[in-house]
């Protein structure tokens, strides 16, 4: 009998506890985050990355602390930024409308291939072996990484290069991410000169593996009367605040390498 009455108590303890703990939650249980929430439904669910958070739902959670900019979805664009700008209580304001850029032209017509890549046939993997098959250790592969990174349709791979449709692009950053080159740019949407090229090497060197590569002539910069271009590591680089779009520089380059973006 003493072993079914504490067997009937120690149940009954745990039948209290259990009922204590039901009645704590209930009344003591912290609500989530009903602003994240509500800003997660409105974005587009991406989890591109391009506003420099993980993903949608930790783009929200930031921004439901009132210290993140709502204008950081370049997918969702300005209807998602006014959705945001409601649920927070601020004012809304415009999304910068950004395009990715392939900063290279050398096509198949421009450079060459050093060996035969039989692997498997992404950029990824090729790169992996000797930097690419291509001559130009900085140029696109092109065998389409950023194509199938795009859920857009906005990138294209013509004559061993990738290229984008800035009408198509809506600047998630999926394209970038996936260039094991890192030769594609989200810059905002403004037409200007730009130079398409992202070797360093000196300019015999480059000339020799692309005739589309700059080489560091500085001719550009000689005809820039603003002074929107400089050079890093001996590759020429348009600054587009400066950059007034005369066309000069377009004009002198002997290469092609500068071109309208």
């Amino acid at each position: 009998m003493n072993f079914i009455y504490a067997v009937a108590l120690v149940s009954g303890i745990g039948f209290l506890c259990g009922l204590g703990l039901a009645f704590a939650n209930l009344f003591m249980r912290v609500r989530g985050n009903e602003k994240a929430e509500a800003i997660a439904a409105v974005l587009p669910g991406a989890n591109c990355g391009a506003c420099s958070f993980s993903g949608c739902q930790a783009y929200a959670e930031a921004l439901s602390t009132g210290k993140v900019k709502t204008t950081l979805c370049v997918v969702g664009g300005d209807k998602v930024a006014a959705q945001i700008s409601e649920i927070l209580g601020v004012a809304a304001s415009a999304v910068e409308k950004k395009t990715a850029v392939v900063f290279c032209r050398g096509s198949a017509d421009e450079t060459k291939k050093k060996y035969q890549y039989q692997g498997i046939s992404t950029c990824k993997a090729a790169s992996a072996l000797f930097g690419g098959d291509g001559e130009c250790r900085f140029g696109c592969i092109g065998l389409g990484d950023c194509v199938s990174a795009c859920g857009y349709g906005a990138v294209s791979v013509r004559n061993g290069v990738a290229v984008v449709n800035p009408d198509k692009c809506v600047a998630c950053g999926l394209c970038m991410n996936a260039c094991p080159k890192h030769i594609i740019k989200l810059l905002p949407k403004k037409i200007t000169p730009l130079v398409l090229c992202m070797n360093t090497d000196k300019g015999a060197q480059t000339r020799k593996v692309c005739s589309a590569g700059c080489t560091g002539c500085r001719l550009c910069a000689k005809a820039c009367q603003f002074d929107a271009i400089t050079f890093d590591s001996g590759l020429a680089v348009v600054c587009r605040e400066k950059c007034t779009d005369c066309g000069k520089c377009i004009a002198a380059c002997k290469l092609g390498v500068v071109a309208r973006v």
